[in-house]
């Protein structure tokens, strides 16, 4: 760890002592190189110090996510977020390979409209909607168009992205925290 702190000091500080070498006795250089020595120890413990607590955060952020992830989501709660992302095609069951691509569409561009506003529970929701998507567009995979089934894995790509996007920037805001 601590040589890795080396490699990110400035110049100036590994300098020093070549600086004062044409001008002082070799105890007055040895003296500069332990007092260099001694700064680089500091900071190298402070950083340890530093990542050590992010790292007590991250596991503490991870320890919530999968305790909140255990808990059963509310049935009223998800048909109500069903009906607000994918309004006349929330009997997901239903839809046919005609009708698939549109829902994701619509689902899509309601994940864009409200994302930023969203907590951690209701991603859990979003992502459960998109997993009964996901099945029963696996179930009627066979029957779409090419073109709508292409559209339709960017549309998953494109919620996987937002969703990890807004987990990694809320793993960040943890990791920070005081």
């Amino acid at each position: 760890m601590k040589r890795a702190i080396l490699l990110l000091l400035p110049a100036t500080v590994l300098l020093a002592p070549l600086l004062t070498s044409c001008d002082s006795t070799p105890r007055e250089r040895q003296e500069v190189v332990s007092q260099s020595a001694r700064r680089l120890d500091t900071l190298a413990d402070r950083a340890a110090d530093k990542i050590k607590v992010a790292g007590h955060r991250a596991a503490r952020f991870d320890s919530a996510s999968k305790a909140r992830s255990r808990q059963p989501l509310d049935k009223a709660a998800e048909s109500t977020f069903t009906n607000e992302l994918l309004g006349t095609y929330a009997t997901i069951e239903q839809l046919t390979p005609t009708t698939i691509e549109p829902a994701y569409v619509q689902f899509m561009q309601q994940v864009r409209a409200h994302r930023k506003q969203w907590t951690q529970r209701d991603w859990d929701y979003a992502t459960a909607i998109s997993r009964r998507l996901n099945a029963q567009f696996r179930a009627i995979r066979l029957d779409i168009k090419g073109r709508d089934e292409l559209h339709i894995r960017a549309l998953q790509t494109e919620f996987t992205a937002l969703e990890t996007g807004r987990d990694v920037k809320d793993l960040g805001q943890a990791v920070k925290q005081p």
